[in-house]
């Protein structure tokens, strides 16, 4: 569980327009904004590389100081990202009270993948859901939701009916349409012994390979060309 917060310091802002927004991403800040709790929203910027391990660290609360102020209970509600390097470019906290219970989207851990029987046998095993909604108190939201698949069997599901929640952890999402994981056969190829026989016979009748039917369409363009000069 989620037993512990990290402190994070940023610095009030004024909303600015997108140039001086990407004059800060230039200096290294990354802006963002505070908003719930029934007070108002607060611009603010933070520098990259506090922000990128404050979220990394353990804990989905942030314990956020304005300027040096007292400090605020803050999860996570959204970010953004560069599509291609990865970089934060905005981020959204929202006030928290330790003592209320809240929603958040939470990763979905595989364990005892190599152990399950259908693996084992050779088959796929698919993760299909990655993210599970939950509802707990700030404190009690877990960095993942933990999943046992050592027992299933090959063409096998798991829905999210199958597991018992962590105590404090309200699962929300559908039990019996959630699919979690499946395990099917690998893929082999269809294309019979007799089918590749005949196209390859095909390509024996055909009198010259591909490669060296382009190399006397080339010498032919090439002899026009030759011809045409000459004219």
């Amino acid at each position: 569980m989620a037993d512990q917060t990290t402190k994070l310091d940023v610095h009030a802002r004024e909303a600015a327009h997108s140039r001086e927004t990407r004059r800060l991403r230039r200096s290294g800040q990354v802006p963002g904004i505070l908003y719930g709790g029934g007070d108002a929203p607060q611009s603010f910027a933070v520098a990259e590389r506090a922000l990128r391990h404050a979220l990394a660290g353990k804990g989905a609360v942030l314990d956020l100081s304005i300027d040096g102020g007292p400090a605020t209970p803050a999860v996570l509600k959204d970010s953004q990202r560069h599509p291609v390097r990865g970089e934060l470019l905005h981020v959204d906290l929202l006030r928290v009270d330790l003592n209320v219970a809240i929603e958040a989207s939470v990763a979905v851990e595989f364990v005892g993948e190599h152990e399950a029987p259908g693996v084992i046998e050779g088959g796929i095993l698919e993760h299909v859901t990655r993210e599970l909604t939950i509802e707990a108190l700030p404190n009690d939201i877990p960095e993942s939701i933990v999943v046992d698949v050592s027992k299933m069997e090959m063409n096998a599901t798991m829905q999210l009916s199958e597991i018992t929640a962590p105590a404090g952890i309200t699962l929300l999402d559908d039990p019996d349409a959630t699919v979690l994981a499946s395990i099917t056969p690998p893929s082999v190829s269809t294309e019979s012994d007799d089918e590749v026989e005949t196209e390859t016979e095909r390509v024996g009748e055909s009198g010259a390979a591909p490669e060296a039917s382009a190399e006397a369409e080339r010498g032919d363009e090439a002899s026009g060309d030759d011809a045409a000069s000459s004219e």
